[in-house]
């Protein structure tokens, strides 16, 4: 990998994921031995943080930051990428502790930061798939990508996809601090700002599979922050396409 790319941190957000946490950092270093993790964890009461703090202690790759309350997927990675921003990281990558976001699709999603800025693991792209998932997930994922592309005329495809890479220099532009998002909703902010600011987005392909231990923390308010958020930036934006004619 290029050298300019390292050291690459991965951060893996986790609320009650002790099953899984583990094994998905072995799958991480086993694809990409010299990645760095850093496991922000809400106060998880399984002692998810525990067990996280003992993989610490074992190996000086893993690190790990502990919150006192759930406050949110887009809190959590907020608090992460401050976290690498205070260090040396050359690239800084979400990626969930579930399994969904398969470890092994990461080698080629940091490959393809050689000409971008910003790269969102697809699953709608040529060569992406969708494993296990139940057919109201994939059509509510579908459909909300589409209203995200429709209201924010954005090209992406998968633009609220959570397993992403990003070039420092983007965090560092972007004002993270004025990032309000919760929920999943976050990651349609992320990308969004960043194609604001003139960022180059590529997308690669990636295999999604379905949790198969733990709950997912998909739900309703999940949904409804995303709609309204969303409609409320592609309001913003009409707005301000009307005014730049009215100005000519």
């Amino acid at each position: 990998m290029d050298q300019a790319l390292e050291p690459v941190l991965v951060v893996i957000p986790t609320y009650n994921e002790r099953e899984n946490l583990e094994p998905i950092i072995a799958r991480l270093h086993a694809a990409l031995p010299s990645a760095h993790v850093l496991v922000v964890d809400d106060g998880s009461p399984d002692g998810t943080g525990d067990l996280a703090d003992g993989l610490a202690a074992a190996d000086s790759r893993v690190n790990v930051l502990h919150r006192t309350e759930k406050a949110g997927l887009g809190a959590a990675y907020i608090a992460g990428f401050s976290w690498a921003l205070e260090r040396d990281f050359a690239v800084v990558v979400e990626m969930d502790a579930d399994g969904s976001h398969a470890p092994e699709d990461l080698p080629r999603m940091l490959a393809a930061l050689g000409d971008a800025d910003l790269v969102l693991g697809s699953r709608y792209v040529p060569g992406g798939r969708v494993v296990n998932w139940p057919k109201r997930r994939e059509f509510l994922s579908k459909g909300g990508n589409l209203y995200a592309r429709l209201a924010l005329g954005a090209k992406v495809k998968d633009i609220t996809g959570g397993y992403r890479a990003f070039r420092r220099a983007v965090l560092e532009k972007l004002k993270l601090g004025t990032v309000a998002s919760h929920g999943y909703c976050f990651q349609i902010d992320l990308a969004w700002r960043t194609i604001e600011a003139g960022f180059t987005v590529v997308e690669v392909p990636i295999t999604f599979a379905e949790r198969e231990r733990g709950e997912s923390k998909m739900s309703g308010s999940i949904v409804r922050e995303a709609y309204i958020r969303v409609t409320k930036w592609g309001l913003r934006r009409r707005g301000t396409q009307l005014l730049s004619l009215f100005k000519r």
